[in-house]
């Protein structure tokens, strides 16, 4: 593990793993995940957003969650939206020069 997540978790009053909810679970091991692998890569980037997408969409569903909490997550839904719609943004533009030469041939 990680010093800094140990660092958090003791912070936190956590003890183990065990004691954690499986939403902090999930997102301790995505971080985990990061921070032990050697290079962080796009790759690596995106599948963290979505995960965390993810989680910050299984919250909204959560019909006991207050609607004020929900509310809070949607600056951080857009932020990892936006990153992944950073990281894509290459590739949507071959697509699309793509279909537009594709189209040219027609």
């Amino acid at each position: 593990m990680h010093n800094l997540l140990s660092k958090i978790l003791k912070k936190k009053g956590i003890n183990s793993v065990a004691e954690m909810t499986d939403d902090e679970r999930n997102i301790f091991e995505q971080w985990n995940k990061v921070l032990s692998g050697e290079n962080m890569t796009v790759d690596s980037v995106s599948q963290f957003c979505k995960s965390q997408i993810s989680v910050i969409e299984s919250k909204w569903k959560d019909m006991n969650m207050a609607n004020s909490s929900k509310a809070e997550l949607i600056p951080y839904h857009t932020v990892y939206k936006m990153i992944i719609a950073a990281i894509e943004a290459p590739r949507s533009e071959v697509e699309a020069l793509e279909r537009q030469l594709n189209e040219l041939l027609k």
